[in-house]
């Protein structure tokens, strides 16, 4: 099935999750919804027309490395191109710089449509922008003139080079170096890998922002200095002056995306990369996390991206594919296997978790417009709190779906959704990595517990909540919506019931208990947050709108998934027993 943009769907939950006209009414964002909407039409039609047949050709060609240089398939370079051409990569990006300078509300949207047609390809400006983002914060006045025009129209590429063999996630066991030079610059030597789009022709240099350490470094990540290294050195007025001690030793042959180049990346095996210096020495990890923070909400919509698409995809087969006879069908013939009730529940699902993962982020994508954009510092600062509450669930529970929904989709197919000639196998091979790069969804799920669950004493989470249980009230007199209320009411109260336990076992020094529950909390807080936007998507119809689907969906939500969330309360509540009690090594071999 050709992708087709979601465009009316993703503008409703611009609206009722995102605040749109309230943001445009105040000012904080500087666009009305006619642009947007022209925004969105226009990027769907180059996400069908231009990426999306490029999807399959890309899995099945894949990247590959021939003599030092990482050659992307068929129609990569000509898409990039026109990608560039069409100001796609600068949508986002600083005015200053060249960009158009649109909220982060509208650009995780229009970054929906780029990797649901094509998440290989998406990957690529998404580890941009967080160059981007990094250079902006931190970045010293002479490294933005010389790099950021270029980085935000697209025309250079960036990465995250975070990654090491020995270290993994453990950040502390990095050993890079960074020797530094009397003309101010350093010189990098180490190995890194897993590092997205480090080698390509795409475009005419790659700026990579690499962790390592200075020769004065403590031990652990407390001596983490950031560095930008690009693959050609670029001289003051910049023009490329040279190649760099950069270059690719590998690619990875992965379980999806497989036209995006994931290569390992040598750096000083000569007489050193040249690097410069972005914030302070000994604080990379400052930078590292604004890089990090932007990119797990990016890839939460990547989780959205791929469920939406795999939604599609399996809604048209079961629409077109006859099997059996449904209850009560007259005539002659066998049904569409959409009319089976199993079908639909399956369908439903899918439609409703997608929903609510694209709310969840474009909710988070507010709070990350107030705290830029707001004209009140304490407005900025309750929305920098919301933000940083809503990012680590935003990241996990959409990227977790977007694995789930994949998976649905295959079963809709049946014995055909095993078989790659199909397309379904794709997307939940792609979808694969989501839950695992920019932090695993279980360090997620530590990082709301341990960090997130506390901000302001508690009274950032208990203030979500209390909206949640709002919304609940709200519904209970609609009838459309049958036991929305009383099931999001439930769910609440299931969360409230969980933070509680969670943060007074951090508060007496049992942190072991509390991150024993971290991943079903999580999940928990998912259920709730997702209801709590599909409702308000379903009261902002109005009684009698004639926008029945909304209401269905939100219903649906919150009778058919939500109700576990009690049950994932008991797990946070009483399970930490039960898992601690296994020793370690019972499970090692």
């Amino acid at each position: 099935m050709p992708y087709q943009a979601p465009v009316e769907d993703i503008l409703s939950a611009l609206e009722t999750a995102g605040g749109l006209s309230d943001l445009i009414a105040r000012g904080i964002i500087d666009v009305d919804q006619d642009t947007v909407r022209a925004v969105l039409e226009e990027a769907g039609r180059f996400a069908a027309e231009v990426l999306a047949p490029l999807n399959v050709p890309g899995d099945r060609g894949a990247s590959r490395l021939a003599d030092g240089q990482v050659v992307t398939p068929d129609g990569w370079q000509a898409a990039y191109r026109a990608f560039v051409e069409g100001g796609w990569g600068a949508l986002p990006g600083p005015v200053e710089y060249g960009g158009q300078g649109l909220p982060s509300l509208v650009s995780m949207a229009v970054s929906e449509m780029w990797n649901a047609s094509n998440l290989a390809f998406g990957l690529c400006p998404l580890l941009t922008q967080g160059a981007v983002d990094a250079l902006m914060l931190r970045g010293s006045d002479e490294l933005k003139a010389r790099y950021l025009p270029k980085l935000v129209s697209g025309e250079w590429s960036g990465t995250m080079n975070l990654t090491e063999p020995q270290a993994g996630s453990d950040l502390g066991a990095l050993t890079t170096r960074a020797e530094p030079q009397s003309d101010g610059t350093y010189r990098i030597r180490g190995t890194k890998i897993f590092i997205t789009y480090g080698e390509h022709t795409l475009t005419d240099n790659i700026v990579h922002m690499v962790l390592a350490r200075l020769p004065d470094a403590p031990a652990g990540t407390r001596g983490i200095s950031f560095f930008l290294v690009p693959k050609m050195l670029v001289a003051a007025d910049g023009t490329i002056a040279g190649p760099n001690d950069v270059r690719c030793v590998g690619i990875e042959h992965k379980l999806g995306i497989h036209a995006s180049p994931t290569c390992v990346m040598s750096y000083g095996e000569k007489d050193g990369a040249v690097g410069y210096l972005v914030g302070e020495p000994h604080r990379g990890l400052q930078v590292m996390f604004i890089m990090m923070n932007a990119a797990r909400l990016a890839v939460g919509v990547q989780g959205v991206a791929i469920a939406e698409r795999a939604t599609q995809k399996a809604a048209q087969y079961a629409a077109e594919r006859r099997q059996g006879r449904a209850i009560g069908q007259s005539g002659d013939g066998m049904s569409p296997i959409v009319a089976h009730p199993d079908v639909r529940r399956t369908l439903l699902t899918m439609r409703a978790l997608t929903g609510a993962a694209r709310a969840i982020c474009l909710a988070t994508a507010r709070e990350i417009d107030i705290s830029h954009r707001s004209g009140d510092a304490s407005e900025r600062q309750a929305a920098s709190d919301r933000a940083a509450l809503l990012t680590p669930v935003a990241k996990a529970f959409s990227t977790d779906i977007g694995c789930e929904v994949a998976s649905l989709g295959l079963q809709v197919h049946g014995g055909m959704g095993f078989i790659e000639e199909t397309g379904a196998a794709q997307h939940y091979r792609d979808a694969r990595i989501l839950p695992i790069y920019e932090g695993t969804n279980g360090i997620q799920a530590i990082d709301l517990v341990a960090r997130k669950l506390p901000l302001g004493g508690g009274k950032v989470l208990e203030g979500y909540i209390g909206e949640i249980a709002a919304t609940a009230r709200a519904a209970a007199d609609r009838p459309e919506l049958g036991r929305s209320g009383e099931r999001l009411a439930a769910a609440a109260t299931a969360l409230a019931d969980a933070s509680r336990y969670l943060g007074k076992a951090l508060a007496s020094n049992q942190p072991e208990t509390a991150l024993a529950g971290a991943t079903p909390y999580l999940r928990l807080f998912a259920l709730a947050a997702g209801g709590h936007y599909l409702v308000r998507a379903a009261l902002a119809d109005g009684p009698g709108s004639g926008r029945d689907y909304r209401a269905a969906l939100a219903r649906f939500f919150c009778e058919h998934l939500a109700t576990a969330a009690p049950g994932l309360a008991e797990v946070v509540t009483t399970g930490a027993e039960g898992l601690l009690a296994v020793p370690p090594d019972t499970l090692a071999g």
